[in-house]
């Protein structure tokens, strides 16, 4: 019998907008270029998003000077409008975002199962730094 301990890590922020807003900036694609990434020498050339149970996604990221590339891609499990998403990546990963409005804010909950390659600490300094960067973008929209 094969058991796994699976590592789960969780990221988060409050932003400070409207929960219909930021369902609107996580998940519409002109959107998702606009933060999908973690610092400023990397963008988000391209992605896609078919937002229902069973839908996928696909964001392309990339280091801004062409040294590095990947596809961020998955299928979606199960999709709450202004509620919920869960979905599982390409690599066999699960990942689960709440959505919480909290009059006209909202406070996004991301936990992800980690991958066995880099150390967690890492890992979670990077999902927080996506996190904090979707932060800065919804709340400069008008």
């Amino acid at each position: 019998m094969e058991t796994s301990n699976k590592v789960m890590i969780t990221v988060e922020t409050t932003v400070h907008k409207p929960i219909a807003e930021v369902w609107k900036y996580w998940t519409e694609p002109q959107h998702i270029t606009g933060w999908s990434f973690a610092s400023d020498e990397w963008h988000a050339p391209k992605a896609e998003n078919d937002l229902r149970e069973g839908g996928r996604f696909l964001t392309r990221m990339e280091a801004k000077d062409g040294s590095f590339g990947f596809d961020f891609s998955g299928a979606y499990d199960e999709v709450k409008t202004n509620e919920y998403i869960a979905y599982t990546l390409d690599d066999g990963r699960k990942v689960t975002i709440t959505f919480v409005g909290l009059e006209n804010e909202t406070r996004i909950v991301e936990t992800f199962e980690a991958e066995a390659s880099n150390p967690v600490e890492m890992q979670e300094a990077g999902w927080q730094a996506f996190m904090d960067n979707f932060k800065r973008y919804s709340e400069t929209q008008n």
